[in-house]
């Protein structure tokens, strides 16, 4: 994939799947770079009891201290096969060098590789909208969601193409 930006003593950072040992050092992360209640949200209801996408949860460490993460989540949305980014992290102290950004490409670029087609968050649209990602007209998430911020980026090309309905969690 992308290959890793440099830490701070000017050595490449390390990518890895996350493991089980690396639970709660994520989840702390997250704790510090969202607000509390994060898991009150829509789109942890469609995480509720799933299994995320393993090979698409990523660390980035800068030798022990973890810089950033991402996790995926297999949804349907109107029936179609999907994938629901987030949450995606990066530690306060790690923010302003382009983690994220890296993160996300290096990701989505994985996604594509393992075959899916579509990708949705809940977002911004003028920050997400560099990484390819559009509103999606149609697709709708768990209430209090607020349309706007339903995205979509399609993997392959006309992937979201006649798309429309509600975003359900599965299991398979």
């Amino acid at each position: 994939m992308l290959r890793a930006p440099r830490g701070r003593e000017g050595k490449h950072l390390d990518l890895k799947q996350e493991t089980e040992a690396d639970w709660w050092e994520v989840e702390a992360l997250y704790d510090l770079c969202f607000a509390p209640g994060r898991e009150a949200l829509s789109s942890y209801r469609l995480r509720d009891g799933v299994a995320p996408v393993a090979e698409l949860c990523l660390c980035l460490r800068d030798g022990p201290a973890l810089a950033a993460v991402i996790r995926y989540w297999p949804v349907r949305a109107g029936g179609a096969r999907a994938l629901l980014l987030g949450p995606i992290a990066v530690h306060p102290t790690r923010q302003g060098e382009g983690l994220g950004g890296w993160l996300m490409r290096d990701s989505l670029e994985r996604a594509r590789a393992f075959g899916w087609d579509r990708v949705l968050l809940v977002g911004d649209a003028p920050y997400y909208a560099r990484f390819g990602f559009v509103r999606l007209a149609g697709v709708t998430m768990p209430p209090p969601t607020n349309p706007d911020r339903v995205l979509g980026l399609a993997l392959t090309p006309g992937a979201w193409d006649g798309v429309h309905g509600d975003v359900r969690r599965i299991t398979d």
